[in-house]
C-alpha cells in the first residue's frame, strides 16, 4: 500500500489500462508508472529526465478505537533509460500522538533485462534508510538500514504480474530486528474504460531477537482510475491472513510532473 514497506520492513498509462501501462515500454514519457498501491513494485522506470510523484494515505486499524495513519510521498526521477532514483519521505501518526516525519529512504532502481525467458523484466533496487523519524514516538527504527529488492515483472495478455523478494539489514536495536525479509506477488488488469484493478498477496517472514515478530501474510485489493495520461488514482483495502498486520484502508494518486532536466 502507500507505505515504505518496499524499502524497509518494520520494519509501491496513456490510453491503456493503468495496471498494464507500467509494463508498456512504448508508452509516452508522461504516462504514469505507479509503483503502488501495492506493497510490490514493478521493474520499469520513469523516463530519463522526468519527475513522477506518488502520494497518499493509509489508515491502519490495530484495535477498537486504536488507529494509525501514514502519509508517504515518493519522488521518482529518471536518471537513465534503465535507472531511476527514488526518494521516500513518509509522515506518520501513531495512535495517540501527533503527525511527524518518519524514516527517509533513498534508492536506485536499475533494470537489468527487459524480457528474459523466466525473469521477464528484471530489476534490482538497493536502498538506504536514514533514522530521520523519532523512534521514541514510533515514527522510525532509530537505525540506518540497508536493503535490496529483486523485482521480476511479466505481462500475459491483459494481465500484469510483479514478483518481489527483499532483504533489509540494520544495526542491533530494540525497536526492530537486525535483519528482515519480504515477498510479494501482485497482479493487475483492466475493468472498463479507464478503470482497472490490482490485487496482491504479500508476507514478512518471522524475525528473531527481542524485537522479533511472528510471520505476516496479508491480501490487498482495490480499483484504479486513470484520470489523465499523467494522473492516476487508487483506493483499496488490506486484509490480514495471519500475523500482526492490521486491517487497513488506503487512497492515493500518482502524477507525472514532466521533464525537469535533459539527458544526453
Amino acid at each position: 500500500m502507500f507505505d515504505s514497506k518496499v524499502l524497509v520492513t518494520a520494519l509501491l498509462l496513456g490510453s491503456a489500462p493503468l495496471a498494464l501501462a507500467q509494463h508498456d515500454t512504448t508508452a509516452s514519457a508522461r504516462a504514469v508508472m505507479p509503483e503502488r498501491p501495492t506493497v510490490a513494485t514493478h521493474a520499469f522506470t520513469v523516463a530519463s529526465g522526468y519527475l513522477e510523484i506518488e502520494t497518499g494515505g493509509e489508515r491502519d486499524h490495530f484495535a477498537p478505537s486504536t488507529n494509525g495513519l501514514s502519509f508517504p510521498t515518493v519522488f521518482k526521477i529518471g536518471l537513465a533509460k534503465r535507472a531511476q532514483l527514488g526518494v521516500d519521505v513518509p509522515f506518520t501518526k501513531t495512535p495517540g500522538l501527533s503527525t511527524g516525519i518518519g524514516d527517509v529512504s533513498v534508492g536506485i532502481k536499475y533494470r537489468i533485462v527487459d524480457d528474459a525467458p523466466l525473469l521477464g523484466a528484471f530489476a534490482i533496487l538497493p536502498a538506504i534508510k536514514a533514522p530521520t523519524g523519532d523512534d521514541q514516538l514510533g515514527r522510525g527504527t532509530g537505525t540506518t538500514d540497508v536493503s535490496v529488492l529483486a523485482i521480476s515483472s511479466h505481462r500475459f495478455g491483459d494481465l500484469s504480474m510483479d514478483l518481489n523478494v527483499g532483504y533489509t539489514r540494520r544495526p542491533s536495536n530494540d525497536a526492530a530486528p537486525t535483519s528482515a525479509t519480504l515477498w510479494t506477488a501482485s497482479f493487475g488488469g483492466p475493468l472498463a474504460g479507464q478503470l482497472g484493478w490490482v490485487a496482491e498477496v504479500f508476507g514478512y517472514p518471522g524475525t528473531g531477537g527481542s524485537s522479533g515478530q511472528a510471520p505476516t501474510v496479508a491480501i490487498l485489493a482495490g480499483p484504479t482510475f486513470l484520470a489523465l495520461e499523467s494522473l492516476a488514482f487508487d483506493v483499496g483495502v488490506i486484509v490480514p491472513v495471519r500475523g500482526p498486520q492490521p486491517h487497513a484502508l488506503y487512497a492515493g494518486l500518482v502524477y507525472n510532473v514532466g521533464r525537469i532536466f535533459s539527458v544526453r
